[in-house]
């Protein structure tokens, strides 16, 4: 239903245009318009903020003040509303200043058909809904290509062919990655694959709405569905039309309207909050969550078979501490961005730097990466990033408690022999493999406990445990490095 605001002091006029209006029906038998009447500017505006109109007939000459000028004002009151000025005189010039000011259409009465003004006011809403999906376009759908997507490391390669292969169908799509690993951006990737030409893209968290809040957000709801509700609105699944709803962090959603998401993934049709019309879901789904939603559904905090339904699709994003080799070019790539966006020109990152960027842990993967990256190149006083302004490898904000605790361990392990002798520095397999034994060590054979000190993911642990022949060592007592007589 849309509100209709008219404003104009002929009383009887208002009448006859509010019974016209309010015999007007939609498809579906319900009311196409509540209308909303004034009989002066200062009601009329009162009446724009409390009703929020869709569109408003606005009488030229009010006993207060002319309707061209208060259009500004109206216009500020009600948003996006289309305004059409009416008058009893056929003035060229005021024809000019009213569409000048931004009205709509400027139309003259006596009307000689009310089938005429019906029209006007069908093509106000229209052009009103045509605007507001070209805004949510152009705020939603940032032309994101497989050049954001920055790396060489094989299981980046790995993701990228994966990616190439969901764009040629519409099927659901479940991301996998930890936060900050980038997982809006490649559901960005694979929704401007996926269509030839643009399309919406409407995201939303999850997590960052309650739940009373997210279920009008994601369906939409209608007036006076809920205190606060003056006005209809759709919802995310509406406005995205025939493009891609994102869903980010969706292992928060609670178990309620996990509920009435996997019936609207089935039945392919959803009601606004407080309607009766069923709305048919015509875009792709793409879900994202950092969660291991397996072990969600293991211990009753995720619906397995909305868990079904969203992975018939499931792609991973690895953290970057498993792929250092990226790095580099994130570096460069990133620190193009932020120069733009903070107009300075750090451009010369020294060897030493890179190598400790290269080292950091990174548990808040590429995104702690930018936030690092933006201090650094704020406090440079010139082209070069400076190695002052970054984390220590000892104390980095990122680095498990225990490497800051008691770095020791990690120092021995990397420390310089004692004698310069290129025989005693073990190959960068045999490093990794002394460290993990030594981590399993610590922990007595505790693999969650040995991925917090790592930094590393429980199977990324279990691949390198098996790799190693480590898979049932509990706490082998190993050297750091094999020493050898240097005598």
């Amino acid at each position: 239903m849309e509100t209709l605001l008219i404003v104009d002091d002929d009383v009887s006029l208002l009448e006859t245009l509010t019974m016209h209006f309010e015999e007007i029906e939609q498809d579906d038998g319900q009311p196409r318009y509540q209308v909303v009447t004034a009989t002066s500017a200062a009601a009329g505006l009162k009446a724009a903020q409390e009703s929020m109109p869709s569109v408003v007939i606005l009488d030229m000459m009010l006993p207060d003040r002319t309707g061209l000028e208060i259009i500004e004002e109206m216009k500020g009151l009600c948003g996006d509303a289309r305004i059409i000025l009416v008058t009893a005189y056929h003035d060229m010039e005021t024809t000019i200043r009213a569409m000048k000011a931004g009205a709509f259409d400027y139309i003259h009465k006596p009307f000689p058909d009310p089938a005429a003004l019906d029209l006007v006011v069908e093509r106000a809403l229209e052009y009103r809904q045509l605007s507001r999906r070209a805004d949510e376009v152009h705020r939603e759908n940032a032309v994101v290509r497989l050049g954001d997507i920055v790396g060489t490391s094989p299981s980046m390669q790995q993701l990228v062919k994966e990616i190439g292969k969901v764009t040629g169908s519409s099927a659901t799509v479940l991301i996998n990655g930890e936060s900050g690993t980038g997982k809006e951006l490649i559901a960005r990737v694979i929704h401007n694959y996926s269509y030839d030409e643009p399309r919406p893209f409407i995201g939303i968290n999850c997590s960052a709405i309650v739940d009373t809040l997210l279920e009008s957000e994601l369906f939409g709801h209608e007036k006076g569905a809920f205190t606060g509700a003056v006005s209809g609105k759709p919802g995310k699944f509406e406005l995205a039309e025939d493009g891609t709803v994102f869903l980010d962090e969706i292992g928060d959603m609670s178990l309620m309207l996990q509920a009435k998401l996997l019936r609207v993934l089935q039945e392919r049709e959803f009601e606004r909050v407080g309607g009766v019309k069923r709305v048919k879901l015509r875009a792709r789904v793409i879900a994202a969550t950092h969660r291991n939603l397996a072990d969600e559904v293991a211990q009753g905090r995720f619906r397995e078979d909305l868990y079904q339904r969203l992975k018939v699709i499931t792609l991973f994003i690895p953290p970057l501490r498993e792929r250092r080799e990226d790095i580099s070019l994130l570096v460069k790539h990133l620190l193009e961005r932020i120069n733009e966006k903070v107009h300075k020109r750090v451009t010369r990152v020294p060897h030493e730097v890179m190598e400790r960027l290269t080292l950091l842990p990174w548990r808040g993967n590429v995104r702690e990466l930018e936030n690092v990256l933006t201090r650094a190149v704020v406090l440079a006083p010139g082209d070069v990033l400076r190695g002052d302004d970054l984390p220590s490898l000892e104390a980095s904000p990122s680095a498990p408690l225990d490497a800051q605790r008691a770095p020791s361990a990690a120092s021995a392990m990397f420390a310089a022999p004692a004698v310069d002798d290129a025989s005693l520095i073990p190959t960068l397999e045999e490093a990794e493999r002394q460290l993990i034994a030594r981590a399993m060590a610590v922990t007595k054979g505790h693999k969650g406990r040995t991925c917090q000190i790592l930094g590393i993911s429980r199977p990324t642990l279990e691949r390198k445990l098996q790799k190693f022949g480590l898979a049932q060592a509990h706490g082998p007592q190993v050297h750091p490095y094999p020493v050898k007589d240097a005598s």
